[in-house]
């Protein structure tokens, strides 16, 4: 069983991961779907603002703090690497650098900074929104399945 300041790293990145995949499980399910079924102009500029108003302290530290504790959580594991749980807590790790953090650097934030140069009644704007609301739902599921996979793994490490 994990004790002691390795129990609380990993329930601290159990929270973080959980936390995360609610986000992008919300935005997937309903946000998405609701921005969609705006006119191109309104859906193009409630995206953006919604963009840039995610990156403020309290997302980016559920956001970015969580990578953080991955990687710590995967370093630690490397060095320590407890028998019974290096599996789950390495895993849990992998998905959320990999699925989560690396998808929205690789995937997710290239198309709103693409979206964020667009003028949102311009019919470029309007050509594009279809396809960037399909394509940005689409890597988000990624992101909110690597999420709630590293919270089950995590989950698994501390049973």
């Amino acid at each position: 069983m994990i004790d002691g300041p390795y129990f609380v790293l990993t329930v601290l990145g159990l929270l973080g991961t959980g936390l995360a995949a609610g986000v992008f499980c919300a935005f997937s399910t309903f946000v998405m779907r609701g921005l969609a079924a705006l006119p191109p102009a309104q859906g193009v500029a409630a995206m953006n603002a919604i963009n840039t108003a995610a990156v403020r302290p309290a997302f980016m530290c559920v956001f970015l703090g969580t990578a953080v504790l991955a990687a710590v959580i995967a370093v630690v594991t490397f060095v320590l690497w407890p028998e019974e749980t290096a599996v789950e807590l390495l895993l849990g790790s992998a998905l959320y650098l990999a699925g989560s953090f690396g998808v929205t650097i690789a995937a997710n934030v290239p198309r709103n900074a693409a979206l964020l140069r667009l003028e949102p009644g311009s019919a470029q704007a309007a050509a594009r929104w279809p396809s960037y609301v399909r394509e940005w739902t689409a890597w988000n599921h990624v992101r909110t399945g690597a999420s709630a996979a590293a919270a089950v793994a995590y989950v698994l490490a501390l049973t």
